[in-house]
């Protein structure tokens, strides 16, 4: 446990001024007391508390976390990664460090786990699931993988059922009791101290696909690179609709693991504070005062306990091309790598100059160049019988050639200027063999 380690890194107030002015260390010690006294728990900020970070290599995993550091770097690590945020509580002077742990993108590490959660600090544990924006086709199936790889490994560490449906019971608590932070009392920074009024002794029931998948601690998915969405908009025809369809199923599967939700962007700083704020208050109970956001497509939050089934439902009312209950991966496809090649097919060029082009690549020597010639003079000759009227509106050079030669007409005229331009190239490139005696340059090498 790292717990004592840290201990020894937080001087805290009592080491910062050994002062023997005896008016304010009386004035301290009376200001002490009184925190003491006004919280109903302990003023000091717990250590040992751990986020614990999931998703695919190159998502942005310790790019997200190294900016919440504070840290420039951008190093990614390479099988179980620590890093640390300083967590402040202003109103007591406390600091604390909150552990990081990133988990490998590839699942061969996945056993490195251990090193990060035991049976014991599970309760001092927040999970991070992280999709990727600008790959929006791997995000569900990310999601179900992580989240499958977390509850295996819970599965291992083998807490007692009792503390387990203790743990569970508290999400479904911390669920039910969620309230708009306007309507939170704003001198308390703790929740629970609020007074109950008629409204709030009533908790609803959940939902039949909320927190069906309790892991018994706190869940956020957080959403990387959202500057993709207006790449993804120009460059691969995405509508409002693909943003709503995405969000509808992210939102459903935070709903059945008790997730909050937030939407970021490392590169535009966008809710990056916010996010910050959000995990201590998860963490640490501070207070939190940003509602729910769901208006700008591209900085959605929805915090743990906000959302229901019927607020996901007002995303299907812009549904037109596809229904709420399709599978993810049928309309947010991975887009195909586009070819370059396939132009050329289209526009097939004549094939008199086609003939034309091939006589003029070939560079070998005297010998092949006459039969070669002989054979594109045999070619061209053949198509002098052509059957169809001259000058019929076909020949032109793409109809022409995507036509067939059967049907070419009106060529007749063309064809004897052709053979004679052939003559006068083979006659070209015998002098320049026979005088150089070395091939002439391709393209390539001119």
């Amino acid at each position: 446990k790292m717990a004592p380690v840290l201990e020894k890194q937080l001087p805290g107030a009592a080491g910062a001024g050994d002062n023997n002015n005896e008016e304010e260390e009386g004035h301290n010690l009376w200001t002490s007391i009184l925190s003491e006294v006004s919280t109903t728990s302990s003023s000091k900020l717990p250590s040992g508390k751990n986020i614990l970070l999931f998703g695919e290599d190159g998502s942005g995993k310790t790019a997200l976390m190294a900016k919440l550091q504070g840290a420039d770097q951008n190093k990614r690590g390479r099988g179980l990664e620590y890093l640390y945020l300083n967590v402040h509580d202003e109103d007591r002077d406390d600091l604390t460090r909150c552990n990081v742990w990133i988990l490998d993108g590839d699942l061969y590490h996945k056993g490195l786990l251990k090193f990060a959660v035991s049976a014991q600090s599970l309760a001092d544990c927040l999970a991070v699931f992280v999709a990727d924006m600008s790959r929006p086709w791997t995000i569900m199936e990310s999601l179900q993988k992580w989240a499958s790889v977390l509850r295996d490994h819970l599965d291992k560490l083998k807490i007692s059922p009792e503390d387990m449906r203790e743990m569970e019971q508290k999400m479904v608590k911390a669920f039910q009791e969620y309230t708009e932070p306007e309507d939170a009392t704003p001198s308390s920074p703790q929740r629970r101290a609020q007074t109950a009024g008629e409204d709030e002794a009533v908790v609803l029931p959940l939902g039949d696909n909320t927190l069906t998948h309790n892991l018994g601690i706190p869940v956020l998915i957080v959403c990387t690179k959202c500057d993709a969405v207006s790449v993804l908009e120009k460059e691969h025809d995405y509508r409002e609709e693909h943003f709503d369809f995405i969000q509808s199923h992210i939102r459903q599967f935070c709903l059945q693991y008790g997730a909050g939700l937030i939407y970021t962007s490392v590169k535009e700083e966008k809710n990056m504070d916010l996010l910050y704020k959000y995990l201590v208050h998860k963490m640490y109970e501070f207070q939190f005062t940003t509602p729910a956001l769901v208006v700008e497509k591209d900085a959605v939050f929805i915090p743990s306990g906000w959302d229901n089934e019927k607020k996901i439902g007002i995303l299907h009312e812009n549904l037109s091309t596809v229904r709420a209950e399709d599978p993810f991966e049928d309309f947010i496809t991975k887009p195909p790598v586009r070819k370059l090649v396939h132009e050329k097919e289209i526009n097939a060029e004549d094939e008199q100059v086609f003939l034309m082009k091939q006589q003029v690549n070939v560079r070998s020597g005297a010998a092949n160049e006459g039969v070669l010639a002989n054979f594109f003079n045999s070619l061209l000759s053949k198509k002098t019988g052509a059957p169809g009227s001259p000058g019929s509106p076909g020949s032109g050079a793409v109809g022409a050639g995507v036509q067939g030669s059967a049907k070419k007409t009106g060529q007749k005229p063309g064809l004897t200027d052709v053979q004679a331009e052939l003559d006068r190239m083979t006659r070209k490139q015998d002098s320049m063999v026979s005088t150089n005696n070395t091939p002439a340059p391709t393209e390539n090498e001119a």
